[in-house]
């Protein structure tokens, strides 16, 4: 079997399984093996029911002290038992929408229960648990269960069935960095790590080939960069000059620049006015006014009679801009270009923008499409710069002659990580807030506080304001037992006032029914949304002034301060509340820095200090990612030492070595696209 070959060349998978493994983005046995679990469920022995605390997942066996009793509670069927084990407690164990369990559980027969642990009016409670009977929990006990990404149809068995055999089947791997350095920096082999990371025999070995394959990345990464970076600086065609009526633009807006935002603004001015082409990082926080500074910027390219363009990552926040940026403006031709538009629509906006009719285009990546033409584009903006790779940034620029480049980034990189990581770009920090703008209210709470969250925000949609409340998991098939949302949402309408309006959000919903929900939400005929992550980037509501997270413990920081963003838009009081569904110190430390400070900057380097190897179980960042495996946050350290690497490597000897290693050109092809490769 080889790496590149079809997947159909693993046993079992078949033109079906094939079907689905596509919407995974899987097609090669090399994509499979690079399918990295998202994380890892760790099999610990059966625990005495007295011993249990909310939040924990924990295995129970026992006997039900009476028949299962189903009952209605709102729109779910609700089946529960109680389960002793001869201590001096019981469990309650729920499901929902499970009925049929009612003839499979008899009085006398001992079961296996695994799932989290909640206290509900001073009971223990356990709910949606997987049963097992003895010999499968005993095959289970003790081991790192790989947990992957799934879509409908497909299995978490399925997937690390193929994966094994993928890893049986294919020839070992060569080992590319010389000894030297996989001594330097505590390195594994790569073929021993790959392996370690599906399939660890224990938490050491998933620490040690989790930082292989996350210094594999970030080393990549840093030597396309270094290709990219080794020409001169060229020159650009489009020499901006500093135009009056941009000026008058910004006197007359209804509120004035921060000193940040005009020094940023003054760096993009002087950088487009030089006869070389621009290349920079405006990295503000949540709310910072980016956008506004980037539309300064288009407006002086337009002023001189060119063209500019923005790509953002979501088809939401494409319309969110294209609104933005014609409210503020007058007599311009903006353009909106999104994969969801109809052919018409898109052919419309295409033959404006090859013929220099529009003036912006705003767009999702359907502007990198190869039959989007533009006729003298001078700046290419790309929001949300984190959600795109050096390939895709350098494809866009391409469709210009050498235009000015701006990125942007709401991600509160420090800036040592960012000089690294945008090592290619100049680098403006919008580091102050609008002064109009009511710092968020935080709350730290546990589960036990949801009745009063709940009573809270049935007060806030009394008052007319909305509410989003965020789940990490979409549904029961992910086998987990953290909240989701169609559990959650079934459970929310049980519990508030009927007249409360209550909808959904997930990742796995189409883009035009994503965009429906979300625009609903935006128009005010949504009062609560509950969603996943989806709503980290692309939605502005002003109205919506509180957030309930659950689970918090189970993202990383960065995306909870990218979430908490999501209100304190308008100018009404918001709050943010992070409930916590675990009794761990070391999880309550860690989010009490979010309670503390709505700085992201100064987040990111609390965070840095705590964060280490053992953070490596259990937070979640959301949303597309430049890297399978690395985190800035979690791997700084790892990021700094491959910078020491890559700037040890000179481009003749990352030639040699990538015709030495086809594999890793590949890789780096991931990045940069096959042009400088």
């Amino acid at each position: 079997m080889e790496r590149n070959d079809s997947i159909k060349a693993i046993k079992g998978v078949g033109d079906k399984a094939c079907e689905m493994y596509a919407k995974l983005d899987i097609y090669t046995v090399e994509d499979l093996l690079n399918h990295f679990p998202r994380d890892y469920d760790h099999i610990k022995p059966i625990r005495p029911i007295y011993e249990l605390k909310e939040g924990d997942i924990a295995a129970v066996e026992g006997r039900l002290v009476a028949r299962p009793k189903v009952k209605k509670a709102g729109r779910l069927n609700l089946l529960t038992i109680q389960l002793e084990d001869g201590g001096p407690k019981t469990i309650d164990i729920t499901w929902f929408n499970m009925p049929f369990l009612k003839n499979t559980l008899h009085m006398g027969t001992s079961y296996i229960f695994r799932g989290q642990v909640k206290v509900f009016r001073e009971r223990l409670v356990m709910e949606q648990p997987k049963i097992y009977t003895k010999t499968e929990f005993y095959n289970i006990s003790g081991k790192l269960k790989p947990i992957y990404g799934l879509t409908k149809g497909l299995t978490n068995n399925a997937v690390t069935k193929a994966v094994g055999l993928a890893l049986d089947g294919i020839e070992t791997p060569k080992e590319y960095l010389p000894a030297e350095i996989r001594k330097k920096y505590d390195l594994s082999g790569y073929a021993s790590s790959l392996k370690g990371i599906h399939f660890p025999k224990d938490r050491q070995t998933l620490i040690e080939s989790r930082k292989r394959l996350v210094f594999d990345e970030l080393l990549l990464y840093l030597l396309s960069l270094k290709l990219i970076k080794s020409g001169a600086k060229p020159e650009s065609r489009y020499v901006i000059s500093p135009h009056p009526d941009v000026e008058k633009w910004l006197a007359g807006l209804p509120f004035e620049l921060t000193k940040a935002q005009k020094k940023a603004y003054d760096d993009i001015v002087s950088d487009m006015e030089t006869p070389f082409v621009m290349s920079r990082l405006l990295q503000g926080d949540v709310g910072s006014g980016k956008t506004v500074v980037a539309l300064a910027a288009l407006l002086q390219v337009v002023k001189n009679g060119y063209q500019g363009a923005v790509m953002v990552p979501t088809e939401v926040l494409a319309r969110q801009h294209f609104k933005n940026f014609t409210d503020l403006t007058e007599d311009l031709n903006i353009v909106l270009l999104t994969g969801s538009m109809t052919a018409k629509q898109k052919k419309e906006a295409k033959e404006q923008i090859s013929s220099g009719e529009c003036d912006i285009v705003v767009g999702t990546q359907a502007v990198l499409q190869d039959d989007v033409s533009f006729a003298r584009l001078a700046l290419v903006v790309t929001d949300e710069q984190h959600r795109f790779g050096v390939r895709q940034r350098e494809t866009f620029a391409g469709k210009g002659e050498k235009p000015h480049i701006l990125a942007m980034s709401a991600t509160p990189i420090p800036r040592t990580l960012a000089l690294i990581l945008y090592g290619d770009m100049d680098l403006s920090v919008i580091d102050e807030k609008p002064a109009n703008r009511l710092p968020v209210k935080n709350a730290l709470v546990n589960t036990q506080y949801r009745p009063n969250a709940y009573k809270f925000i049935e007060k806030r949609v009394a008052d007319g304001e909305q509410v989003y409340i965020i789940c990490p998991m979409i549904d029961e098939s992910e086998e987990s037992e953290l909240e989701n949302v169609t559990i959650y949402s079934e459970k929310l309408r049980s519990s508030l006032p009927e007249g409360i309006r209550i909808d959904s959000l997930t990742g796995k919903m189409s883009a035009k029914e994503k965009d429906e929900i979300m625009e609903k939400f935006s128009a005010g005929q949504t009062d609560i949304l509950v969603s996943t992550t989806v709503i980290e980037v692309g939605i502005d509501v002003a109205n919506a002034t509180t957030i309930i997270i659950e689970n918090a413990e189970r993202f990383g920081l960065a995306t909870l301060h990218q979430l908490r963003g999501r209100v304190g838009r308008g100018d009404k009081q918001s709050y943010c509340i992070f409930m916590m569904g675990t009794e761990s110190k070391k999880a309550k430390e860690r989010l009490q820095i979010l309670e503390r400070s709505n700085d992201g900057f100064l987040v990111s380097q609390e965070d840095l200090k705590l964060r280490g190897q053992g953070d490596l179980f259990g937070t979640i960042q959301s949303g597309e990612k430049i890297f399978l495996l690395a985190d800035i946050y979690e791997d700084s350290k790892i990021l700094s030492q491959a910078s020491e690497v890559a700037k040890s490597i000179d481009e003749t000897e990352l030639r040699i070595m990538l015709d030495k290693h086809p594999r890793l050109r590949e890789k780096m092809r991931y990045y940069m696209g096959e042009i400088t490769l």
